[in-house]
């Protein structure tokens, strides 16, 4: 068992982009586990369960991520968080093999290595 945050785990955080939204919400773990070890903060992939369709938005099956929805990852929203934002976590289950690769591929669309 480990105690950091392992990639493909989901975490509830706190988003400090969102200052007035005290609402913790779900969060995708995409950033290496050595780096999540060793690192003060980790890189992570806003969910929701709002499901509009887009390049950069990827589809999480409850069965996988240990949610009560299946959510739409929102890769264009990557950000960095302290692990002081994490409040919850991680949930049953990780993200498959698949779903990972095509996060990877959804968040080099948003930085435009890939269009």
């Amino acid at each position: 068992m480990t105690n950091f945050p392992q990639r493909g785990e989901i975490y509830l955080v706190r988003l400090p982009g969102h200052p007035n939204d005290r609402k913790a919400r779900p969060a995708l773990i995409v950033s290496l586990d050595v780096r999540n070890k060793l690192a003060g903060d980790i890189m992570a992939v806003p969910l929701t369960t709002m499901f509009k369709p887009a390049p950069t938005h990827v589809r999480i099956e409850k069965e996988e991520s240990g949610l009560k929805n299946s959510s739409m990852a929102k890769c264009e929203q990557l950000t960095t968080l302290d692990k002081a934002f994490l409040l919850r976590g991680p949930f049953a289950g990780k993200a498959l093999d698949t779903t990972m690769e095509e996060i990877e591929y959804a968040i080099m669309r948003a930085i435009g290595v890939i269009v």
